[in-house]
């Protein structure tokens, strides 16, 4: 157990190399990679999630607690795969079309990663036929779009059409968020649902997933 905790307050700390170290340490001493990954980063990105939204956390500690969480993550992911480790889902992120803003969009993603979902991130700029692509690719549970300008929001409307042409839109649920972005507008453009923050995010995803 001192293994886990070690990595625990690393995460929480935003200590990359203590997260490292703390993989490393604990799966040399026989931890079980699944244990690592679901009361070590998992727990730790969990109390991240509701410090913030207590507001004892905020971005910048969300950003290095993150980051933390996946650099012991990627020490840890090899292990995972051998261990056969089955993920909560899997997600694919992507900024949309027009807009080359990626912070949320990052955040979302190592917050997602931290809570034990598989997640494939398209970047900045993704076309509504990328999305496509990704899902006939990825075959995701999840589709989740970001936009920080009130010009790209469209994108979003556009990209949820696209998938309903391509025939796909009932394989996958889809999340939206961004700051101009709000639950009335999710409601416009026909998307399953709208988080405000990462936090937010992850918590949407996992109910999109139990509901589907």
């Amino acid at each position: 157990m001192e293994h886990l905790e070690t990595i625990y307050q690393a995460v929480l700390d935003g200590d990359a190399r203590g997260a490292e170290a703390g993989v490393k340490a604990a799966l040399a001493g026989g931890v079980k990679p699944e244990s690592i990954l679901r009361e070590g980063l998992i727990a730790a990105m969990g109390e991240v999630g509701r410090l913030f939204e207590a507001n004892e956390y905020f971005v910048p500690e969300m950003l290095v607690s993150a980051r933390a969480m996946k650099t012991g993550l990627a020490v840890l992911k090899p292990n995972l795969t051998a261990a056969d480790a089955t993920p909560a889902g899997k997600v694919i992120v992507g900024t949309v079309k027009g807009d080359l803003h990626d912070i949320g969009k990052n955040l979302v993603a190592m917050m997602l990663e931290g809570s034990g979902f598989e997640v494939v991130d398209l970047g900045t700029d993704v076309t509504p036929e990328k999305f496509v692509s990704a899902v006939l690719e990825h075959k995701p549970q999840v589709v989740g779009m970001s936009a920080l300008l009130t010009t790209t929001m469209p994108s979003m409307g556009n990209t949820v059409k696209a998938l309903e042409s391509a025939g796909v839109r009932d394989r996958v649920k889809v999340m939206i968020g961004g700051a101009p972005v709000t639950d009335n507008f999710a409601r416009q453009i026909s998307a399953d649902g709208y988080a405000p923050d990462a936090s937010s995010a992850v918590r949407l995803a996992k109910s999109l997933i139990a509901a589907a």
